[in-house]
């Protein structure tokens, strides 16, 4: 079971309209690249903007323009590309009038984003990309299953601060060489899993609660947990970013995301929220604005 809420850093906006030369325009304003082509079948899908070029040529959109903006840096270990990617399948459906459940858009979009990446992908990234809120996933025999918490979002907003860490991270590395000692039979790596899979039920337990000491110390074991997975979760950065933050009054932390770089949320206490973000900036990181989605996403104002 994965807890998340789904922190909204403006992490995928998106727009599509007619090009006014019946072309094929991919436009990526925060790279600044543009990707265009003649028909769908033009489309690189190995080149830039490779991601979208997938999409717009499984929908086979003619004569578009789409326009795509993500403010989380790349890296980050925010399921940037899997909101975005969640942004764009259902924009470009509603332009070829396809209509999906809530099940097939996820599906389609983690095929999409596995097939664009070369890689399988995980199931818990775009759920809170397509519903907001703050929720549990939960993983069994049956399947993937979201389960709405009740939490105030604001209270938890209160208590939170994300900072980037300056270093991009990829997730297949790291995940990769867990996942192949997992299958070889890592008894040691088993049992980490085994207690972080304990940690998360724990978690859940203390935000519906409202026990924020309890979620703080919950936090504090998973990323002591998540660093023995391998050796590559932290760096000298991210070890920099923990204990100048702690040293301010963070009660705990932990990266988001596989780890190796990225983002890294800390647990504070509202009223030294002034003194982390400073020690943040002393650190070298980058203060990311953050909140609480509670819309997930929507189209022409309008909730799917």
């Amino acid at each position: 079971m994965a807890t998340r809420g789904d922190l909204d850093v403006d992490l995928a906006q998106e727009g599509v309209t007619a090009s006014d030369d019946g072309q094929v325009w991919i436009r990526s304003e925060d790279t600044g690249r543009t990707l265009t082509a003649t028909t769908w079948r033009a489309l690189d899908p190995d080149g830039d903007n490779r991601l979208i070029a997938h999409i717009a040529r499984f929908f086979q959109v003619e004569g578009v323009r789409i326009t795509t903006r993500a403010a989380a840096p790349m890296g980050a270990g925010l399921a940037g590309s899997s909101a975005l990617t969640m942004a764009v399948c259902a924009a470009l459906a509603r332009w070829q009038g396809v209509e999906y459940s809530a099940d097939q858009l996820l599906t389609l979009a983690m095929n999409l984003e596995a097939r664009t990446l070369g890689i399988p992908t995980g199931a818990q990234d775009y759920r809170p990309a397509l519903y907001g809120g703050i929720s549990a996933v939960e993983l069994d025999a049956a399947g993937v299953t979201r389960v709405a918490l009740e939490v105030d979002p604001l209270e938890l907003e209160r208590r939170l601060v994300l900072a980037y860490s300056g270093e991009s991270r990829s997730s297949g590395i790291n995940n990769w060489d867990i996942t192949r000692r997992h299958i070889d039979g890592d008894a040691a790596l088993v049992a980490h899993f085994e207690r972080i899979r304990d940690i998360a039920a724990a978690l859940r337990d203390a935000l519906v609660d409202g026990d924020w000491t309890e979620l703080a110390r919950q936090v504090t074991l998973e990323w002591r947990e998540r660093q023995a997975l391998a050796p590559g979760v932290t760096t000298p950065a991210i070890e920099r970013l923990m204990t100048q933050a702690a040293a301010a009054g963070a009660l705990a932390g932990k990266v988001c995301g596989a780890g190796g770089g990225g983002c890294v949320f800390f647990v504070i206490d509202p009223a030294r929220r002034a003194d982390v973000c400073r020690a943040v900036l002393d650190a070298g990181a980058r203060l990311l604005d953050c909140r609480i989605d509670t819309d997930g996403l929507q189209l022409d104002g309008r909730s799917e």
